[in-house]
């Protein structure tokens, strides 16, 4: 079958935080005409700097995200969209979006990196530190929250893990606050690992870095804060346009092959959206992966 020649562009990535910036990126090399669709509303723009990323470690995490974007705009075939992709669709042999403003895009193939919104425990001066001295990702934010103690706050019994790990970053408290108790084999893990375990109820949080009030009046002063967040995809388009979801430990993501290519042909997804975990270095990998397949899918598979 010839190409639908009414499509305007090869591709359309939705989200240009990491992920997306490195999928257009790949796109953009091959010669490709790529649209980015972006709402600026990065996963990690609460935080100061961005660490374990090679090349980048601690510096400020919009700062690297600006640079990127120059470098990618600097192709000629890319198109960069400010806005919400309000709406994904089936068209003919492609695909159609729709902006929040109601602009319509048609393109060969489209890459869903568009992230996810973390779901905080609701406690008082939580929100306020989040990205700062709370965090959720030891390998992330570990090293600068120093030697401890740092608290892990519990959200479910997955804060098993996460009190198990912190011991290697420093002393490490975990408080359970009602969500769960450990049983014995569990508390004897939390033994040999040194952890201090908590089980007052967190009242609130305050203090510069996180001072945990507590329900019988006590305050535990800490250097940091880690807690499991569940998560939500930020937009209904992987639903929208039928793709296969999986369950992973704090919230649903988008099925992939090894190209990244979801349950629907063309249809390629990345970053955080598409694996049960993850960082800036992980996103960068899963959107050069992405912008590839997507790439090649056109050259090996053409509609």
């Amino acid at each position: 079958m010839p190409p639908d020649t009414s499509l305007h562009h090869d591709a359309v990535v939705i989200g240009g935080s990491y992920a997306g910036l490195s999928a257009a990126l790949q796109l953009a090399r091959a010669r490709r005409r790529v649209a980015v669709v972006d709402a600026g509303r990065r996963r990690n723009r609460a935080a100061a700097h961005a660490h374990g990323f090679l090349g980048q470690d601690g510096r400020e995490p919009g700062a690297i995200v600006a640079e990127a974007r120059d470098q990618l705009l600097a192709y000629p075939t890319v198109a960069w969209i400010e806005g919400e992709a309000a709406a994904a669709r089936k068209a003919g042999t492609g695909f159609e979006i729709e902006t929040g403003d109601g602009r319509r895009l048609r393109s060969r193939r489209l890459v869903l990196a568009t992230g996810v919104v973390d779901e905080l425990p609701d406690i008082p001066g939580l929100a306020e530190r989040w990205g700062r001295s709370v965090a959720h990702c030891p390998y992330c934010h570990g090293y600068e929250m120093g030697d401890g103690p740092i608290g892990v706050l519990a959200s479910s019994e997955l804060s098993m893990h996460h009190a198990l790990m912190l011991p290697d970053w420093g002393e490490t408290v975990l408080f359970t606050n009602d969500v769960f108790t450990p049983d014995g084999e569990q508390s004897a893990a939390l033994a040999r690992r040194g952890v201090r375990v908590e089980s007052q109820r967190v009242m609130r949080i305050s203090g510069e870095r996180a001072d945990m009030e507590l329900a019988d009046g006590r305050t535990v002063r800490l250097t940091g804060l880690m807690t499991l967040t569940r998560t939500r995809m930020a937009t209904p388009l992987a639903g929208q346009l039928g793709c296969a979801l999986a369950d992973g430990p704090t919230g649903a993501f988008v099925e992939t092959g090894m190209t990244k290519e979801t349950s629907v042909p063309g249809v390629f997804a990345c970053g955080d959206l598409a694996r049960a975990a993850g960082s800036v270095a992980l996103a960068v990998g899963d959107g050069a992966m992405a912008g590839a397949g997507a790439h090649q899918s056109m050259i090996f598979r053409p509609d």
